[in-house]
Parts: structure tokens; sequence; C-alpha cells
């Protein structure tokens, strides 16, 4: 035999004992892989709560952003040097107080100066109503003409023009000087400050400071436009207004409760929502102006509804299911139909769940349905195993390896 061939034959025999192995493992695998899942059987332990009946008040939820008030940026109205500041960055400013001054000397010499004229002009009209008089009486005498009577009474007539010009430039330089003192507009929170005293303010130039108001204060938030029916009908039914709570980025806790205000008059074509404005007191600063929040706003109430915890819904491809606990303690996966967000944590079923089912709240990842469980209260834990049952299972391991030995021997023979 040539020496290819016997290398062929070689390679062939070493393949055939591979293969043989294979099959052996395969065959002895199943043994095993079934007592291992003599031990999955033992119960699971989760958690488990009964579903209840309430009333439940149903709320829709959005991202809000807190958007102040009124928003003021106090600008100059006149030209000149920043004479003074008259108050302290993030400080409430109430409305009419004192915020800063510009010099006024070059504008109160312009008021001096349109005092001047008005009473320079006052005194040629009293001149002139004084020689109109004069010509009124000398007409009876035909001192005077016709004419020069006329004349007399149009030249009163510009004089008194002259003088309410006057009063009008007087009155102007006055609100000039007036604006040397820049007062606030509205009652709110200074911003940091813009300018430094001693800069040259150019009339509606540079901004000194923004006042924000903050009390009350607006949230504002979008919804989908299919709650847009839901948002109208609860604010007609509800003259006090709809209920908004803006809660933590969390939703751990609610930092503030207000009421809608304004629902806007369009859907945005784009995003398919349209915009809703809520006003909050802010008593407390606890909402501050470009802060996100959780915005909650119920719609209505649900009469004897049922409730599960939260964490209790799972969704799946087909929609939406919970594991309810069986009598013999094992799990059934039943679809539901959520109804909402039902507050602390809950929510609203519709359809599913009946009223006393318990269903699993924590440990669903290592059910199927019909695993069996250990049904435990919320925040309770499972009890350690006994020394009886570790033995059990100590003898149990120790059999094992024998049990695999002996199969592999039967099925060598």
């Amino acid at each position: 035999m040539s020496r290819w061939k016997l290398a062929l034959v070689v390679a062939l025999l070493l393949l055939a004992c591979l293969v043989g192995w294979r099959i052996h493992s395969s065959n002895a695998a199943p043994g095993a892989g079934r007592t291992h899942a003599g031990g999955a059987d033992a119960p699971v332990p989760v958690t488990v709560v009964a579903a209840k009946v309430e009333d439940v008040p149903v709320y829709l939820t959005a991202l809000g952003t807190v958007q102040a008030l009124n928003t003021v940026a106090v600008n100059a109205q006149v030209s000149g040097q920043l004479k003074a500041l008259h108050f302290a960055e993030g400080e409430e400013i109430s409305a009419g107080a004192l915020i800063a001054e510009i010099d006024p000397r070059t504008l109160q010499a312009a008021l001096d100066q349109a005092n001047a004229k008005q009473k320079q002009d006052n005194a040629q009209l009293s001149a002139s109503e004084s020689t109109l008089a004069r010509y009124e009486e000398l007409i009876k005498k035909n001192f005077v003409s016709a004419q020069d009577l006329e004349n007399q009474r149009q030249a009163v007539r510009q004089q008194e023009a002259l003088v309410a010009a006057d009063a009008a430039a007087a009155s102007s330089a006055r609100t000039q000087l007036g604006y040397t003192r820049i007062t606030a507009p509205i009652t709110g929170v200074a911003g940091i400050r813009q300018v430094d005293v001693g800069n040259l303010m150019q009339a509606n130039g540079s901004t000194i400071v923004t006042l924000t108001q903050v009390h009350p204060i607006n949230v504002v938030f979008t919804l989908p436009e299919q709650n847009l029916d839901a948002v109208r009908s609860a604010q007609a039914a509800d003259s006090a207004g709809i209920e908004i709570a803006a809660l933590d980025r969390t939703d751990a806790h609610v930092i503030a409760t207000g009421e809608l205000k304004v629902i806007d008059n369009q859907i945005d074509t784009t995003t398919g929502t349209f915009k809703l404005k809520s006003e909050f007191r802010n008593a407390e600063n606890a909402l501050w102006p470009g802060q996100f929040v959780n915005v909650r706003a119920r719609v209505r109430t649900v009469k004897a509804g049922v409730v599960v915890p939260a964490t209790a819904l799972q969704r799946g491809p087909e929609g939406n299911y919970v594991y309810a606990l069986q009598a013999d303690g094992t799990v059934a996966m039943k679809p539901v139909v959520s109804g909402g967000d039902a507050g602390n944590d809950n929510v609203l079923v519709s359809s599913g769940v009946a009223d006393g089912d318990k269903v699993v709240t924590e440990g669903q990842f290592r059910l199927k349905p019909g695993s069996k469980v250990q049904a435990l209260a919320p925040g309770e834990a499972p009890a350690p195993p006994s020394a009886e049952e570790l033995a059990k299972a100590k003898d149990k391991a120790g059999a094992q390896p024998g049990q695999r030995r002996g199969g592999g021997r039967r099925g060598g023979g």
C-alpha cells in the first residue's frame, strides 16, 4: 500500500473516532440537563401585590418648561454716564424701586433752558394781551383801525401758541430728566448686572439688568393632539380649572401645584402636539425660569377602578401584560389594557385584572408562563434553606457524577 493511501486511512480512522466521541458526548448531555432542570424546578421567589379597587384620578403627563410670568430687560432711555446702581444681583425688586441713576446735569440744563424760554414767551404774551386790551378800548373812540386791532389779536394768538409749545418742550425735558432715574417696571428678581458704574450709556442701548417675575410663574408643556378633547372636556366641566402638578425630574415628589390657564389655539402640524400654559403661585420659589419639570394634569376621576403597581406592568410584542399568581402556586401571563397613570407609582388597569388578583411586581425576569413561584410580600426576603434541604442538595450533587459515569459506560457498551 502506498504511503499516501496509508495516510488517508489513518485520517479516516481519526475522523471516525472524533465523530464517535461527539455522539457519545451528546448522548450523555441530556441526562446532565435533566439533572440541572430538576434543580431549576425549585419555586422562584417573587414579590406579589393584590390588585385593589379605588377611585382613581386619571392624569396626563408631559415634560414642561418653567417660564417667568414677565421678563423685562431694563435699558437706559437717555444717554449719559452711569452714575450709580441701587440693586443687588439676585434680589427681588419691587415695582417702582430705584435701580440706577444716570448723570442728570445735561438734561437738567435742557429743562432749565426750556423753562426760561417759556418764561420769556409768557412775558411777550402778557405784553401782547395788554396791547390788545388797550386797542379794544381805543377802537371805541376810533383811535385805531379795525385792521390794527385784528393784527394785535393774531399776535396774541401766536404768542399763546408759543407759550403752549414752550410748556410741551419743558414737559418733554422734564420727562427726559426723569429717565435719568431708572426704576423697576415690574416686581421681579434681578439677574446679573450687564454694566458697571462709570460707563457711558446710550439710549435704548445695552441692558443694565434683566428682571424676571416669578410670583406667580408659568409652566408651558405640550400634549399629543389625541388628548385635546379630554383636556377641553375637563376644563369645561371644572370651573375651578384643571389641577396641574409639577414634579421633579425623577417623578419622586410634587414640587408645586397650580392650574391650567391657556390651551393654545392651534395644533403644531409638524409634531402633532398642542401647547398648554399653567400658572403656579410659587410662594416658596420651588420653580425657577428655564427649569425642566415633569407635569401631571388631572383630567378626570374613574370611580371604582382597578389599580396595580406600575412595576407589575410588562410590555411585550403584543402589548402590555402582567404575571398573575394562580391557586396552584404558578403564574400565568395575562394581557391587560392600561388606563393611565394612577399616581403613587400605580397604574389603572381597564381590563385583564380583577379586584384581589395577585400580580408579580418583582422578579418577572426569571418567569415564564407556568413557572412555580414563592410568593413574597413587598420587602420580604425568601427564607434561607434548612439544614435538611442543604443536605439533600449536597447528596444530589454528589450522586450526579456517578450517574453520568454509569450512563457513559452503558452508552459505550
